[in-house]
């Protein structure tokens, strides 16, 4: 019965979405729409859609479930966020207006040469492909466990199924629809939020005063951490690596950029920015004070958690609240990881198509129009089939906080292009693009290196600060083969 509900839910909001992908592909499904939008988004409407774009199944499941380990100290880095979103907005969208990019790696041609561009543009791939899978993963193992499991559906069923639904209401317009879709998936999973918050407030015969005090009087409400520098969690580590995992993440990865880039102005791109960005910190916040409540809400009613933190909010949702609050809780987890990974599918095949096989959003002849939407939509089912093998893969390996690892691995696939970016942006010297990538893909060795020496010999353990210095080495490794001249900043 359970399982049937669930099943009813999901098929609802698939029809909506598919319902959104035929009104928005009507006037057109070319390469333009697919990639640009004919740059014609409004900044209100796509502000919304960043915000699911950004926060995905990983964050509603993560976040609340890494409470139990560690209080609410990951507000340290939300704070971080906002930061790094001013910086985006007022040092890297001008630049990319006034390049008038269709992909923002399109900047590393201009400024270094084509290799550089390909090693950026490749860089960018593999890190997006692998995190969007990880995201993925998590919802699509959540609802193997509550529907699939009992009807003796494999799992790769499951995963294919998913992916070719996201495929089925994105390959025709991609970006422009994906920015609708999203919206609509924000604002559920936001919903969703709130009222798993009350539902479990309820059960605790609390209202949104005793919440508060409740929340404010547990020991798992530590925001700050200052006195431990070893800490992985010391609040300077946190901020500064939230503002620039978020710099990184976002404005420097197609996926979250791509929609930036279908507003008409560079104003208003900034307004879309700052905005989303202020409306991180409350909802990150909401996710915490759900964490804390559920442990609580546990320990009242002696219900034994799971050992791995992701799986705390999905038990408690689905076995001790109700079929009412299961019911959101799926569709909550289900619009936010779809809205990450629709979005992640097609910057991928926006960044494959435009960045590796040189494709133009706009052909002046109709024939080479024509092949190319072929190409594109070729493109767009070879990397949905990669979704599905990365996500086995990461199943195979399994991870006990999905969050963490993806953080992990953008510290290591992100820094290079830290480093290229800021290096070009603050500095003269052009160096020698034949070498770049050979500095790109040193810098995170040593950086494999230089953490695991650190905790051989000082039992430190590196945190996000990781990202700082991998984008810190390649930076060193630019002007080490500089040409010995001078480069006009862009």
């Amino acid at each position: 019965m359970q399982s049937a509900f669930i099943l009813i839910v999901i098929a609802v909001y698939f029809s909506v979405l598919m319902l959104i992908s035929y009104f928005t592909s009507r006037k057109g499904s070319g390469n333009d729409e697919f990639f640009r939008a004919n740059k014609s988004s409004k900044w209100y409407v796509v502000a919304v859609a960043m915000i699911g774009t950004s926060i995905s199944g990983v964050t509603f499941v993560s976040v609340p479930g890494m409470v139990r380990n560690l209080d609410m100290t990951y507000m340290q880095m939300v704070f971080g966020f906002f930061f790094g979103y001013l910086v985006i907005a007022f040092v890297l969208l001008p630049l990319y207006y006034r390049l008038n990019l269709t992909t923002i790696y399109g900047y590393l041609d201009q400024r270094y040469g084509p290799k550089s561009y390909k090693t950026g543009a490749w860089f960018f791939l593999i890190s997006k492909i692998v995190g969007a899978a990880a995201r993925l993963y998590l919802v699509a193992f959540i609802l193997q466990s509550l529907v699939f499991d009992s009807w003796g559906v494999p799992f790769v069923v499951t995963v294919t199924g998913i992916i070719l639904v996201i495929w089925l209401y994105s390959h025709r317009s991609g970006i422009k629809t994906i920015i609708w879709t999203d919206w609509l998936q924000t604002i559920l999973f936001i919903t969703a939020l709130v009222l798993i918050v009350w539902q479990v407030g309820m059960r605790m015969d609390l209202n949104v005063a005793g919440m508060v005090k409740t929340i404010r009087e547990s020991s798992h409400s530590r925001i700050f951490v200052f006195d431990d520098w070893a800490s992985t969690q010391n609040f300077f580590k946190q901020f500064f690596s939230g503002m620039f995992i978020t710099i990184v993440m976002t404005g420097l990865d197609q996926d979250q950029m791509q929609k930036n880039l279908t507003i008409r102005t560079l104003r208003d791109a900034q307004k879309n920015v700052v905005s989303y960005g202020l409306a991180f910190t409350p909802i990150n916040f909401l996710f915490l004070c759900l964490g804390v409540l559920m442990i609580i809400f546990a320990g009242q009613t002696g219900i034994e958690l799971p050992e791995v933190s992701d799986n705390i909010l999905p038990v408690i949702a689905s076995e001790h609240l109700g079929p009412v609050v299961l019911g959101i809780f799926v569709l909550g987890i289900v619009a936010a990881a779809f809205s990450s990974a629709d979005s992640a599918l097609t910057a991928l095949t926006t960044s494959f198509c435009v960045d590796i096989l040189n494709m133009k959003a706009v052909r002046q002849s109709e024939v080479q129009a024509e092949r190319d939407v072929k190409i594109r939509r070729r493109v767009h089912v070879g990397i949905s089939a990669v979704f599905v093998l990365i996500i086995l893969l990461i199943k195979a390996i399994g991870s006990d906080s999905i969050i963490t690892a993806i953080y992990k691995l953008a510290s290591y696939t992100y820094g290079p292009l830290l480093g290229l970016y800021f290096f070009g942006l603050y500095s003269r010297v052009k160096p020698k693009d034949r070498y770049v990538p050979y500095v790109a893909f040193s810098a995170p060795v040593l950086c494999f290196v230089i953490e695991t020496l650190m905790m051989h010999f000082f039992n430190y353990r590196v945190g996000y600060e990781l990202l700082l210095m991998n984008g810190l080495l390649t930076g060193i490794g630019l002007w080490l083969i500089n040409k010995g001249k001078r480069q006009q900043l862009m």
